[in-house]
């Protein structure tokens, strides 16, 4: 009887875990931006993007690997003048790398973009990375300008709103714009050093 209950329990798990197996869709962006996708993964860069159960597909964004969106912060980073990792570290602080983020008072994407402020720079796709990045990065530099580059004043403005910091005369005295700066810099330094 012992003999026969370890075989009995393999064939047991292997009939009820075969029929829950996932199965998906892998998905990696290379250094040149182009995306690839298989069923078969055979490089460690492939991410899981679309998980199959049965007739059931759950997409998996990406989004939390901050490499995700280099190709894209870099193409806009050289356009404009702006630190690579800055942008890169607004981007953590706004929205987790989460191309799909909505705050409570509306901000969209990953630079977190207002609705006026996409229009303002063009953005037509609020939800398009290289679109919203971009917006985000126009306004960054437009704020860079206005306050003689002064980084500090710059994150207060993308954050509380260039009129703020004119109104105030400098950082607006908003605990949310205070702990916005210290994270931006936080995570500038973060990656940076990494």
């Amino acid at each position: 009887m012992k003999k026969l209950i370890l075989p009995i329990l393999i064939l047991f798990t292997f009939v009820f875990f075969s029929k829950n197996t996932f199965c998906g869709i892998y998905k990696y962006v290379d250094k040149n931006g182009v995306i690839h996708f298989t069923n078969v993964p055979t490089d460690p860069r492939y991410k899981l993007y679309i998980r199959d159960k049965g007739n059931s597909y759950f997409l998996i964004y990406d989004y939390s690997w901050p490499s995700t969106y280099d190709h894209y912060i870099k193409r806009v980073s050289n356009k404009y003048n702006i630190d690579f990792t800055l942008i890169k570290a607004i981007i953590k602080t706004e929205s987790d790398f989460n191309p799909f983020a909505v705050s409570s008072k509306g901000a969209v994407g990953l630079m977190q973009l207002m609705p006026e402020t996409a229009t303002r720079w063009k953005v037509r796709n609020i939800f398009d990375p290289l679109e919203n990045i971009e917006g985000g990065v126009k306004y960054l530099r437009f704020l860079l300008n206005m306050f003689n580059k002064n980084l500090e004043l710059s994150l207060a403005a993308y954050n509380a709103g260039e009129n703020a910091v004119l109104r105030y005369g400098g950082i607006p005295p908003f605990f949310e714009t205070k702990r916005y700066i210290k994270k931006v810099l936080h995570y500038y330094n973060y990656f940076k050093n990494s």
